[in-house]
């Protein structure tokens, strides 16, 4: 199965096509082409696509599981995933650890998904993939969405005399809540990729990347218990949503990420914050000059001093010679 079909304009799943045209149909479809295609029990291939798979969790991914197995982040991620990186960026993520002699999902069983209602964003996308096109990641370039069929010989479901056109299936899986939910973050990644490999993220813009988009938990006490608050102009109202409500805490976890990470506009430092950063810069470049001053005063007193004790003992020239 197929898995990270969601993601770039140049992703793997629209390379393969061209080494791959068996599984994906190169062929661009809309949200009213047709589609035949069923998943159930009685299919022969059922729960095959749920082994030797990498499928990606988003943060709402991750939200969503947690609350469903009542679990803390932290303790989600340890137990039930492993560390990869996101569209071949030096973005950290996280992935489904596989389990089992057949290397499965560890929600699957003979008997299906047991978390089927809140099964992962990659999961409700099979087998109808998508493009969504923003050069390099920005909010103002225009959207050049489109769909694209995964058609793999394993898989028994297209021929289930089920049809629907791209719409129907879309919203019979709840994709179009998943595409509000992961959008913003997709974005943050595409804008890495835009940068290319000449560009790397630094040790700390990774732990963020890594906090906030995995571990709400934590990254609401950096909020809350830090020096933040007191750092950016916050209003009330979006202190009291993020304080309380883990969606509202996950979009603004992904406008911090944009401010941050790329300078997108959103967040607004304090302007006492500002005022005393520019004080602490004037400051340092004041001590700098002041000791480059007195440096090169001590070279210049040095220098004279060599000049005098070359010249110390010199016989002056004959006036006749």
């Amino acid at each position: 199965m197929a898995t990270d079909d969601y993601i770039a304009n140049d992703s793997d799943f629209i390379k393969s096509t061209d080494k791959n045209p068996s599984n994906i149909l190169p062929e661009k479809l809309t949200f009213d082409s047709k589609l035949q295609f069923a998943c159930h029990p009685k299919v022969s291939c059922f729960t095959a696509c749920c082994h030797n798979i990498k499928i990606i969790l988003t943060p709402y991914d991750i939200l969503v599981l947690r609350k469903r197995l009542n679990l803390p982040s932290h303790e989600f991620i340890t137990q039930y995933t492993e560390p990869t990186y996101l569209e071949k960026t030096d973005m950290p993520g996280v992935q489904l650890k596989l389990v089992g002699e057949k290397n499965g999902c560890p929600f699957v069983t003979p008997e299906g998904c047991t978390i089927y209602s809140d099964r992962p964003s990659a999961c409700r996308y099979y087998p109808v993939g998508m493009a969504d096109f923003h050069e390099g990641g920005t909010n103002d370039a225009i959207e050049d969405k489109f769909f694209f069929l995964v058609k793999e010989q394993h898989c028994k479901g297209h021929e289930e005399p089920k049809h629907w056109i791209i719409r129907e299936w879309r919203a019979d899986q709840g994709v179009d809540l998943r595409d509000e939910m992961n959008k913003e973050w997709l974005r943050l990644v595409m804008r890495r990729k835009s940068f290319g490999l000449q560009a790397t993220l630094s040790e700390a813009a990774k732990r963020m990347f890594f906090m906030a988009s995995t571990d709400l938990d934590t990254f609401r006490k950096f909020i809350m218990e830090s020096s933040f608050l007191d750092t950016y102009e916050i209003d009330e109202e979006t202190i009291s949503k993020i304080k309380e409500d883990d969606v509202e805490l996950m979009l603004f976890s992904f406008k911090y990420l944009a401010n941050t990470l790329f300078g997108v506009p959103g967040l607004t430092i304090k302007g006492e914050k500002i005022k005393k950063k520019v004080e602490e810069i004037k400051k340092q470049q004041d001590e700098a000059m002041l000791k480059a001053e007195k440096e090169y005063e001590e070279l210049k007193a040095e220098r004279d001093k060599m000049l005098k004790n070359r010249n110390v003992g010199v016989p002056e020239k004959d006036s006749e010679s």
